[in-house]
């Protein structure tokens, strides 16, 4: 699993700008709103779900976006979907609980997860996000999203949230 700066150096690598930011820890959206200060661009919520099928989702969405967990698992066809346990999210993403990243992907080698990204984040400033630790918050263009995606091997499905 990577650290940080193995991930910076991965976005290097691939020619990819980056910017970032040290601040507390956050575990909630309502946290990360108080201790990042004045960041420009999108701010993200991410959900990593399940189903009983063993199938993984990591849902990136705009932070204040609504998500029924229902009407979701209907438009994915995925059936019922829950919250993904702690060990799942380590054992997957080698992320902890609070963590949890659009960049995590680079850990899932197997591509065992499905990367399900909102619509609104195609437009506008650079998407904020942990670089694979809550104590961070890293900028980066969404065409650059999109090529860190493509590096990784993982598609993203584009959804318009709320559902």
């Amino acid at each position: 699993m990577l650290s940080p700066q193995q991930l910076f150096a991965r976005l290097d690598a691939l020619g990819i700008t980056h910017r970032t930011v040290e601040h507390a820890p956050v575990f909630t959206v309502d946290e990360a709103k108080v201790h990042r200060g004045d960041l420009p661009g999108h701010h993200i919520k991410n959900l990593f779900l399940r189903n009983k099928k063993e199938e993984m989702w990591l849902v990136v969405a705009l932070e204040d976006r609504s998500i029924d967990l229902k009407r979701l698992g209907e438009v994915l066809e995925a059936g019922r979907l829950s919250f993904g346990s702690p060990e799942r999210l380590r054992r997957t993403l080698g992320v902890e609980p609070g963590s949890v990243t659009p960049f995590a992907v680079v850990n899932d080698a197997d591509r065992r997860v499905t990367l399900v990204l909102d619509s609104g984040l195609r437009d506008g400033g650079p998407v904020n996000a942990h670089p694979l630790t809550n104590t961070m918050t890293t900028a980066i263009a969404p065409a650059d999203l999109m090529r860190f995606f493509e590096a990784t091997g993982h598609v993203p499905h584009w959804l318009d949230f709320p559902l």
